[in-house]
């Protein structure tokens, strides 16, 4: 393997720490545990051809490519949070990768914790990532979150309180999702709308299972839905239907959804958000990509594309109206009648 990658073959700076030393082998050592900040620099300049063309993959984009996420394991996890998450990595169709091993220092809420997890997400090219771990305070946990230029963006702590596999419900129902599809969403509740930690999970969600970005959409794609339903007391029900289409009798079918896991109950725990700094850079749209303005065009969500005619101002005296004859006759006999009136002898008294 070349050495461009900071993984595989690269050179150490003077004073860093290498990202693979577990974080007990760093503090028995007396190294630093964050040597390694997230986002260092640590790719040596590429000298070959295969070198600067897997930069040029990784390098910011005006069009990013299909977010990835990266599905991991805690120091313990359930066999719940691992069925849950072997389901997830079903429903990303191809854009999640999974990593078996255990990761007991991989604790994103704590201080340096998310250390390693940076490392991870660096390594796979991965924008977003999903924690699964379980203990006695937290039982069946998941951490959703993104990244962000390689630093951890924002996260959201759930925990799954009843679970169906997709397996489960495999056997009474014959629907498949097709690969590359993209599943439809559907939040219902007021709390996606209240509540900031529901809403950090929607944007979160709707990131995750976006894929990638076209401009045109096949109708026979579109053949799942995620149902999301907020509940009393911060829960979420997560379900995966399949949209089933029946005769009808017209050209128009018969639109039916049918469940096919998983469904989940969630209750959302802990929630961190985006710091303002980086959330700022994270909205700039390039110039690239960034619309032109049009004059005197709006789009409103109701009417649509709408636009406005400025008209001058117009003097109603000096416009040439079309002469009727109705007009014609009228004065001909006004003018007779006082041609009329002057011809008559004036008597003398």
């Amino acid at each position: 393997m070349p050495s461009f990658l900071a993984l595989s073959g690269s050179i150490l700076r003077k004073g860093e720490v290498n990202p693979k030393t577990p974080r007990t082998e760093r503090v028995a050592a007396g190294l630093p545990t964050d040597a390694m900040p997230s986002g260092t620099a640590t790719l040596e300049e590429a000298k070959t051809g295969r070198g600067r063309r897997a930069l040029l993959k990784r390098a910011p984009k005006e069009v990013e490519d299909a977010k990835k996420a990266i599905l991991l394991c805690g120091g313990k996890a359930s066999s719940t949070v691992q069925e849950a998450m072997r389901d997830f990595q079903l429903l990303l169709r191809g854009r999640g990768q999974r990593l078996t091993r255990k990761n007991e220092n991989v604790k994103p809420f704590e201080a340096g914790g998310e250390a390693d997890l940076e490392f991870f997400a660096q390594k796979t090219d991965c924008a977003l990532f999903m924690l699964g771990s379980h203990s006695k305070k937290r039982p069946h946990n998941l951490v959703l979150g993104r990244f962000f230029d390689g630093h951890l963006y924002d996260m959201v702590e759930v925990g799954i309180e009843t679970f169906t596999s997709f397996y489960e419900m495999k056997k009474d129902s014959k629907q498949k999702p097709h690969l590359g599809g993209k599943p439809m969403f559907a939040f219902a509740g007021e709390g996606f709308e209240n509540d900031p930690k529901l809403k950090q999970l929607r944007l979160i969600l709707l990131d995750m299972f976006r894929g990638e970005n076209v401009s045109k959409i096949n109708l026979k794609g579109l053949d799942s839905v995620v149902l999301c339903t907020a509940l009393e007391g911060g829960r979420v029900l997560f379900k995966h239907c399949a949209v089933v289409l029946k005769k009808s009798g017209t050209r128009v079918p018969n639109v039916k959804l049918e469940e096919i896991g998983p469904a989940i109950t969630l209750r959302v725990r802990r929630a961190r958000e985006a710091l303002p700094s980086m959330a700022k850079e994270a909205h700039r749209v390039p110039k690239g990509i960034k619309p032109k303005k049009v004059k005197n065009v709006t789009d409103d969500p109701v009417m649509g594309k709408r636009g406005r005619l400025y008209v001058p101002q117009q003097d109603f005296d000096s416009i040439v109206y079309k002469k009727m004859k109705g007009f014609k006759r009228e004065r001909r006999e006004a003018a007779a009648a006082a041609a009329d009136a002057k011809n008559e002898p004036h008597l003398e008294e």
